[in-house]
């Protein structure tokens, strides 16, 4: 078995719970309160920043040349491309940077992404790209779930961020990042293996404070 698919059966049942988790359904079927979905919206753009971050400390500690590509290709498309998604919406929302550069973390979202960055400052290249797997995947999967439901890409409000993670382009970044794992982590020990699951866990769990923090927009 591949450590990636050792990793997926250590958090399916935490990602599978995002299926049915109250922010994630409102948004299947169109209901989903639009102020919770600006609250996700910028917390999650100032998540993506720091998420970046640790893709170029990925890049910083990588030893390889190819792989020092990969992160800045994920970093590039995190920046350029998935944030593309949010600030659409947030035109829509009439947010500007302004307010975003003067919107407070709030407290779930602050630790989530301080243990990611602790996670690329004090581990090694594979344990980087397992905790950014976490939230990339785990999208992945919600865009799998979400996709199947009938029309909802049609949706004249929720469609474009459905559409966006569930495009070929979010996909095959997804991919990149399993793969990268999975090279990383060839000759990984049992010991090793343990901390990665440890990493996942905790991103994932973390995860799903992040849907239950949009949904109470919680600070």
């Amino acid at each position: 078995m591949k450590i990636s698919e050792k990793l997926y059966f250590a958090v399916k049942d935490i990602w599978e719970s995002y299926n049915v988790h109250p922010f994630v359904c409102g948004v299947g079927n169109g209901t989903l309160d639009k102020e919770k979905f600006k609250f996700y919206l910028i917390q999650d753009y100032l998540y993506l920043l720091d998420y970046s971050k640790v893709f170029a400390l990925g890049m910083v500690k990588a030893k390889d040349e190819d792989v020092m590509r990969l992160f800045s290709k994920l970093a590039y498309g995190t920046l350029d491309h998935e944030m593309s998604t949010h600030k659409a919406y947030m035109e829509r929302f009439g947010v500007t940077q302004s307010d975003i550069k003067l919107a407070e973390v709030s407290l779930p979202n602050h630790s989530y992404t301080k243990y990611m960055l602790a996670v690329g400052q004090n581990e090694g290249v594979a344990e980087i790209a397992v905790a950014v797997l976490a939230c990339a995947w785990s999208y992945k999967c919600i865009g799998d779930h979400l996709e199947k439901i009938e029309g909802l890409k049609d949706h004249e409000f929720y469609g474009e961020w459905v559409s966006a993670y569930t495009s070929d382009e979010y996909r095959e970044s997804n991919t990149t990042i399993i793969e990268l794992v999975d090279r990383l982590t060839k000759d990984y020990t049992d010991e090793q293996i343990k901390n990665l699951e440890e990493i996942i866990i905790n991103c994932s769990r973390y995860e799903y404070m992040f849907w239950d923090m949009a949904w109470n927009k919680e600070m």
